[in-house]
């Protein structure tokens, strides 16, 4: 009897740590997709995995391969709360200091398919700490699925649907502590995301590596020209 395939598709470096430290050292074959272009669905039918797991994925997923395969993501929020774009960003706005994170079925709604289990996960340091602690966790989960093979439950309650949140929005608002301030810089602190900025006198100042100690804000600040963004 051969041995189960495995897809794990994921496109930021906290992915690809959690696939190459914890993953691909579980019993079975296992394979990992980096890029929109890596994944498609003549591709998938050749291989014919038993999960395909999503850990931090940027782009929709074709409808078909949804529903032909058992398709499985980690959504950072404790749905049916949560659903929707930006989970920790939004989070954190909220004043969240920890969250759940979901495995659950994907379908054709975001967000919205049944649930296997759910973990804590602390929203504690910057975004990019979160995000490895996340991934790290979603790969203990996935060990969990192909050794019990779970049944997902539908989920329960009222959604509540989180909007993606757009560069723009980046731009540091007006706060009344410092502890907001924190907040702010270090939910936008990770690779590829816009950083916290504010714009003065023909320069943006990007701000990250937030340190909130002692009532005392430090931060590192990139400064560009505005016309160069």
């Amino acid at each position: 009897m051969s041995e189960p395939v495995y897809l794990v598709a994921g496109c930021k470096p906290w992915s690809r740590r959690a696939f190459d430290e914890l993953i691909a050292h579980y019993p079975g074959r296992w394979l990992y997709v980096g890029a929109k272009q890596e994944l498609n669905l003549e591709s998938v039918r050749q291989l014919n995995p038993r999960y395909l797991f999503f850990l931090h994925w940027s782009w929709m997923v074709p409808a078909e391969m949804v529903s032909d395969y058992e398709c499985v993501c980690f959504h950072m929020a404790d749905v049916p709360y949560g659903r929707g774009g930006s989970p920790l960003q939004n989070l954190i706005l909220l004043g969240h200091t920890a969250t759940k994170l979901t495995a659950l079925r994907m379908t054709e709604e975001i967000d919205a398919g049944p649930v296997y289990f759910k973990t804590d996960l602390s929203l504690e340091g910057s975004a990019e700490e979160i995000y490895f602690r996340a991934n790290r966790l979603a790969g203990h989960m996935i060990k969990q699925m192909i050794l019990d093979r779970p049944q997902p439950v539908p989920q329960k309650g009222t959604p509540v649907i989180f909007k993606r949140r757009k560069p723009e929005e980046s731009l540091i608002p007006s706060v009344d502590s410092v502890d907001k301030l924190y907040d702010f810089i270090r939910m936008l602190d990770a690779e590829g995301y816009p950083r916290g900025f504010i714009e003065h006198a023909g320069f943006r100042y990007e701000f990250s590596k937030a340190s909130l100690v002692g009532g005392e804000f430090t931060a590192t600040v990139k400064i560009k020209p505005i016309e160069e963004v």
